[in-house]
């Protein structure tokens, strides 16, 4: 089956954008240009732009033209943390674990009012110097409440493999950072730091792929100076 003209217009164009010929924000070609370019009818180059807007590369503004999008689709970033420190130096240390049903956490656990969760306080060292206050909050289903000690929870993620088969680096998740400044009395306490000397806040909420259940959500407090991240562009 022979591929429509629009389509060929429309992969041609996506090709030159993704190969960096247009910088984000740029003007793109006129609707004329392609015409001559391409040596097609306008309807078709309409199709062709049409789906590049569709698809997030472009962005079309009635009386101005067309621009390269700043947040187009078909490139994938991967970003990692970068360790600061040989991670064999690396030690958890669970602070307390508790039920509670207190509503706000409730709400961002996508529970109801009348559910428990369990909130695991746990700290990060490396060398003895604390570096990572966590605050995890899991749906009460997902706590083995007969724990003979609290380092059964060093690694949360460990206990929902082996407990419940849920390999939770598959699952879905979204994640936010952010600076704090000053960091709150509690946090500061816990990393050892005044609280004048700003961390970096983590959230992180993860969801099962197939039901949407909210697995964690997770407060994390980082020191600043141990914070470091990579960024990574992959096109599609």
């Amino acid at each position: 089956m022979a591929i429509p003209k629009y389509q060929l217009i429309k992969d041609e164009l996506k090709q030159q954008i993704i190969s960096g010929k247009f910088e984000n924000g740029d003007k793109f070609y006129t609707e004329a240009e392609l015409v001559e370019m391409f040596k097609v009818s306008s309807i078709t180059v309409i199709r062709a732009l049409n789906d590049l807007v569709k698809d997030g590369f472009i962005v079309r503004q009635q009386g101005r033209g067309s621009f390269v999008s700043r947040a187009r689709k078909g490139k994938l970033v991967e970003f990692s943390d970068i360790e600061l420190f040989p991670i064999s130096h690396d030690q958890v240390q669970v602070l307390s674990i508790n039920r509670d049903n207190n509503p706000d956490i409730l709400s961002k656990l996508e529970l109801h009012d009348n559910a428990f969760y369990y909130c695991i306080e746990r700290l990060r060292t490396t060398e003895n110097i604390p570096y990572m206050y966590h605050r995890t909050y899991l749906p009460e289903q997902y706590v083995n409440s007969n724990y003979q000690e609290m380092s059964y929870y060093n690694s949360i993620y460990q206990r929902f493999k082996l407990d419940y088969n849920i390999h939770m680096n598959e699952e879905d998740f979204t994640e936010t950072n952010e600076i704090k400044f000053p960091t709150p009395t509690k946090e500061a306490e816990k990393l050892q730091i005044p609280t004048k000397e700003p961390t970096v806040l983590q959230i992180r909420v993860t969801k099962r792929k197939d039901t949407q259940q909210i697995l964690e959500y997770v407060e994390t407090y980082k020191k600043w100076n141990f914070y470091k991240i990579e960024l990574v562009s992959n096109h599609t």
